[in-house]
């Protein structure tokens, strides 16, 4: 059976969330909740199977995103913005906001180190993506945000735990890139949302919207993503 195509309406939020990573106030209330949970077999994948859900509400000025993981083996061995946090126990949120531009990839770990790219040309090469460019330092001032572990962890956290993100982007940083956006309002946009841990001792890859069984291609597949529908 094939699989449905992953749709989320991400409503106005009532008000600000107030990025202290409280998944049930009021202004998260009305909002959807997303899973992911489709795992990958890819090389090295074994059976651990966290639970990740995720919300994302917007305002007139841009996205609220929080993630809600129930884990095991937890790690965070990067702190530095732009690090391979995604060899940690990391969140990940991919958005295309215009189908002839480029999309972005916000990779967070759960200690709040954050990756970001925006990127046009997904090709692989021997130094990365074929066309691409790394959001500078200022970027990481420009995204707060909220993380319920310290910044670092290692030895790992073997036993159950539940941790948090929760962060804003600015639709003037996206529009850096991607130009004005005006108002979301009705707007669809292309997306999808990740979970993976590369270098934690129990390796795994999950997706919100389908992706090949076998990981052909990694999560960068644009051509895979789900959509977002604006209230």
């Amino acid at each position: 059976m094939q699989d449905k195509p992953a749709s989320y309406l991400v409503r106005r939020a009532p008000e600000r969330p107030a990025l202290q990573g409280r998944w049930d106030e009021p202004a998260w209330w009305a909002t959807p909740i997303l899973k992911v949970e489709r795992f990958m077999n890819a090389p090295g994948a074994n059976n651990h199977r966290p639970g990740v859900q995720a919300k994302v509400a917007y305002a007139a000025d841009g996205l609220f995103v929080i993630f809600r993981v129930s884990d095991r083996y937890v790690v965070c061995r990067h702190t530095e913005f732009q690090s391979r946090v995604y060899t940690d126990s990391c969140v990940e949120f991919f958005m295309q906001p215009k189908p002839d531009k480029g999309y972005f990839n916000l990779e967070m770990n759960a200690g709040g180190a954050l990756l970001v790219t925006y990127i046009e040309d997904a090709a692989r090469t021997p130094t990365g993506f074929k066309k691409f460019a790394k959001l500078p330092p200022e970027a990481d001032a420009l995204i707060p945000r909220f993380h319920s572990l310290p910044a670092r962890i290692e030895p790992e956290l073997t036993g159950p735990v539940e941790w948090c993100v929760e962060y804003f982007v600015p639709f003037s940083l996206l529009e850096r890139y991607v130009g004005p956006l005006g108002n979301v309002a009705g707007q669809t946009w292309r997306a999808n949302f990740f979970k993976c841990a590369d270098e934690s001792s129990h390796p795994h890859w999950a997706s919100w919207a389908p992706l090949d069984v076998d990981f052909a291609g990694g999560f960068h597949r644009p051509d895979k993503f789900g959509t977002l529908k604006f209230e």
